[in-house]
């Protein structure tokens, strides 16, 4: 029962910092990257998609993302999810592909990235932080009602307390390197 604990904590501890990793990747930073509109939302005939489930998404060149839709009847919604979305970039439309110019980020700009993204990395921390509550107060009920002997519960906490740190430490070195990318001119 405490190794199920244990396990059930340390999965979603990693699945939180999975999440966060999958997040700041859309974050922009100053080059082009798929990984930016990968999973932007677009209403196509009524049903929300991922744009890469409706269009091939490629990097031209180090400030440019080209788009093509492989339905030409897709070009205007995506186009409209792109000037709908957070990444302030307008979309040119050529024919039946969609450019994406990357201006230069402003140093404010990128202070505010590096402020969302220390936003998004304490939000993880706060996520760990409650499976290894919940974990710890499950082992407490499993010591209260007998199932377990003080000594393996105490273990087990401790156990626990070394996932949440390895947890915390994981996602400090991605808000870390993620910050160093946007602030990298």
């Amino acid at each position: 029962m405490l190794q199920q604990t244990l396990d059930d904590a340390k999965k979603h501890m990693s699945d939180t910092v999975e999440a966060l990793k999958r997040e700041l990747v859309g974050v922009r930073t100053g080059r082009a990257s798929t990984g930016l509109v990968d999973n932007l939302r677009v209403d196509y005939f009524g049903s929300e998609l991922p744009l890469n489930q409706l269009a091939q998404i490629n990097v031209g060149d180090a400030r440019l993302l080209v788009i093509q839709p492989w339905d030409k009847n897709a070009v205007e919604p995506i186009a409209k999810a792109i000037q709908n979305s957070d990444l302030s970039i307008s979309p040119n439309i050529d024919g039946a592909i969609i450019r994406l110019n990357m201006p230069p980020l402003t140093e404010e700009r990128r202070r505010d990235l590096v402020r969302s993204v220390k936003s998004r990395g304490e939000e993880s921390k706060i996520s760990i932080r409650t499976s290894r509550r919940d974990a710890q107060d499950m082992i407490r009920m499993i010591e209260k009602e007998g199932d377990a002997s003080q000594d393996d519960c105490q273990r087990a906490q401790k156990q626990l307390q070394k996932l949440t740190d390895d947890a915390v430490a994981d996602i400090d070195v991605e808000t870390a390197a993620k910050e160093q990318e946007v602030m990298q001119i």
